[in-house]
This record gives structure tokens, sequence and C-alpha cells, in this order.
């Protein structure tokens, strides 16, 4: 995933803006799981995949001896060590589809992957959990997509035509739709409903999942949260394609940074305008309330 390695991504916003993860994810993960935790004689590790700013590793960490945590992105990696104090954690850059450097033959007792398994060549990596994960080990992969604002279609509208739209989505703006990476954008966009699971090694397969907007159980609803509109715009300035687009458009500068307005700043504006409540806020839009909706999946398995 090379957005995350560009200059203008910012690792700082991402951890800062992107939603968390709720506790019942991570109980529903260890549930699942079934193994000797911390408080037992076992050495148990865990393996946190594709770490980012290291979020579930420091919150998995109590129930596991050893925690090893990567991410292709040394931004990424510095960012959590500069958030961690955990002292367990050992951050690292490296890539799911080579565990070599990081964990020894059937050394791990659960794999996790949070917001990055849609990015896995998955050719070699159930080649290297196969290899790495301990017998009745488990992996737990989750992650989110799209978020709709409820009970606010029409301004989820603009932001679908902004953040997917290809050509011109207003006048003299291109839409941010061509730089998004594929096919991991699709592939998460279909809830990673086109990853299987290979028979041979694994077992227990499990998938629970949401699409946004749709009312559903709480467990598969866990990523549902009130904001307000100034939290959910700095959340759209971390997607991936508006930094690919920023790169595209080196002279376009966000009103933020003394420009007459970039992609997103055009898209808010269409946003506000689309709501009638919201405009006739005027400069305070960005203290109403909203309550966002993310779809989501978790896909858990257990080692033969």
């Amino acid at each position: 995933m090379t957005t995350f390695a560009r200059p203008s991504f910012s690792a700082k916003a991402y951890a800062a803006f992107r939603p968390t993860y709720p506790a019942s994810v991570f109980r529903r993960a260890l549930d699942f799981h079934q193994l000797p935790l911390a408080g037992s004689e076992a050495e148990t590790t865990l393996l946190d995949i594709g770490c980012g700013h290291g979020l579930i590793a420091r919150a998995l960490s109590p129930h596991f001896r050893h925690v090893i945590a990567i991410d292709p992105s040394a931004g990424m990696v510095e960012q959590a060590r500069r958030m961690t104090e955990d002292a367990k954690i050992k951050f690292h850059t490296g890539r799911a589809e080579d565990l070599s450097a990081f964990a020894r033959p059937g050394s791990i007792d659960m794999a996790v992957a949070g917001q990055a398994a849609h990015w896995f060549d998955y050719s070699a990596v159930w080649r290297e959990l196969a290899r790495t994960l301990k017998p009745g080990g488990t992996i737990a992969f989750w992650g989110y997509l799209d978020n709709v604002l409820i009970g606010a279609e029409q301004a989820t509208a603009v932001m679908e035509k902004f953040v997917y739209g290809f050509g011109e989505v207003a006048p003299g703006v291109e839409g941010m739709g061509p730089y998004w990476e594929q096919p991991g954008r699709n592939i998460l966009r279909g809830l990673l409903r086109s990853v299987q699971v290979p028979g041979d090694n694994w077992r227990d397969v499990t998938r629970l999942e949401h699409e946004p907007g749709k009312q559903d159980s709480e467990d598969a609803t866990w990523l549902r949260k009130s904001m307000k509109l100034g939290e959910v715009e700095a959340y759209t300035r971390t997607f991936s394609c508006y930094s690919s687009w920023k790169d595209a458009h080196p002279e376009v500068k966000s009103r933020a940074e003394g420009g007459e307005g970039d992609v997103v700043d055009v898209m808010w504006d269409y946003m506000i305008d689309s709501v009638p409540e919201w405009k006739a806020m005027g400069d305070r839009w960005r203290d109403a309330d909203v309550v966002s909706d993310w779809g989501t999946y978790i896909i858990m398995v257990r080692r033969r």
C-alpha cells in the first residue's frame, strides 16, 4: 500500500481522526481464539499485521506475553512507537507476505489485521500464516468501509460522487475515484467476500458483515458513532485517495493552507448545501451533530 509512504500522507492525522474499534470487536476475536492467555504459564504471541499506529496491538497486549506488530509504512511504525509505552510490543517495518524476519514456524498464537487485510496478496499470505501459526491458532481480520451519514442521505450521495467519481465532479474539480489503489479498495468495498479461505490448513471459518445504513444486530453494527461534522470532515482528509489526489494536484491548496480550496473543501461546500439545517448554521456547520455508520466485516479462522 504505497500511499502511506508518500510525503503528503500524515500518519499523525490518520491516528487522530480514524475511528477506533469498540471493545466488543476485541472480545469477539478473543472469544473465538479460546487459547491460553497471558495469565497462564503458556508462552503466547500475538502478531498484528498492518498495525498502523498500534491501536490493536495496544488493546490486545494485556492478553499475550509477546506482541509483534508490523506495517509496510515506516512512517506508521514510527508513529506507533511514539504513541506506545508498552515495552512488550515490538514494532517492525514489514509485510504480511513475508513474515520470516519476525516469526518462527509455529510460533504465533493469534494473528490479527484491522483495516489492512484488503491489501494482502493472499497467494503468499495464507502460506505464511499457515507456516507461522501454531496448530489451533487463530486469525481475526476486520475492517470498515465508506460511512453513511444517517438521516443525511443527500450529503452521503455528494460524498460518494466526489470520493469515487472520475472526471469532473464540480466545475474544474476532478473526482478522487482514480486515486484509490486497486484492487484493494474494491476488495474492501465488497467486505472481503472475494477472499476465500483455503480448506487445507484452516477450519471454523466465521464471517460477520454489515452494510452501511442497514439495520443489523449489535454484533454486526459495531462501528456507528455520533460525531461533529468537523470531525467527519477531518476524517475524509485521511482517505488515501485524497492524499494521492493532492500529489496529483500540487498547485491546488486547501483553504486551511491559504488556498482557494481543494477537492475536499469543494465536496463539503456541496454537502452543506444539500442539508438545509447545516446550511442555516453558516460558518458554524462543523458543530452540527451527525451519526456515522460504517460498513464492517470480521473474518475469523482457526489453524488445523
